[in-house]
């Protein structure tokens, strides 16, 4: 009878330590992927920045974006040189648009977002005009969303 007691506070203690190891790696996940999260956010930060950074230091650059956001007429080189910039913000926001959609953005951060991206197309006619012409290159949510924050319809 004792052995059989014994073999049951055995296997209770075994059963005990394993929900306590179960409760370990749920709790190393959340931290990994909070921390995850963040390594992720830093990474889009310094992204974003670097782009911003791009145009405040070439004044070339900044008058190409103030002029093709105002629609004004471009040469042919700084139509492509607005185009290939405006493609990577939208590529940017296109990954920001993928993070939410992973659970990296909570949804009042998102909500800012999608409102600077609306406040970026009411500020940029030309952005708005170039994202008519590619937005069947991104993916279908993505177009969707920057779809519904146009001042004007495509």
């Amino acid at each position: 009878m004792n052995t059989d007691r014994f073999n049951r506070w055995l296997v209770f203690g075994a059963n005990i330590a394993t929900l306590l190891g179960l409760l370990l790696v749920v709790i190393q996940l959340q931290q990994s992927r909070e921390l995850m999260r963040a390594q992720v956010r830093h990474d889009m930060a310094a992204g974003i920045v670097e782009l911003l950074n791009s145009s405040a230091g070439n004044s070339q650059l900044a008058s190409v974006l103030r002029r093709g956001g105002l629609g004004e007429d471009l040469t042919a080189d700084e139509q492509f040189q607005f185009r290939l910039r405006t493609n990577a913000l939208f590529r940017y926001w296109e990954d920001v648009h993928y993070q939410y959609r992973q659970g990296l953005f909570d949804e009042s951060e998102y909500s800012r977002q999608k409102e600077a991206w609306r406040a970026s197309f009411a500020a940029s006619k030309g952005a708005v005009t170039y994202w008519c012409e590619v937005r069947s290159l991104y993916s279908p949510k993505f177009m969707a969303e920057l779809n519904a924050l146009l001042p004007t319809h495509c």
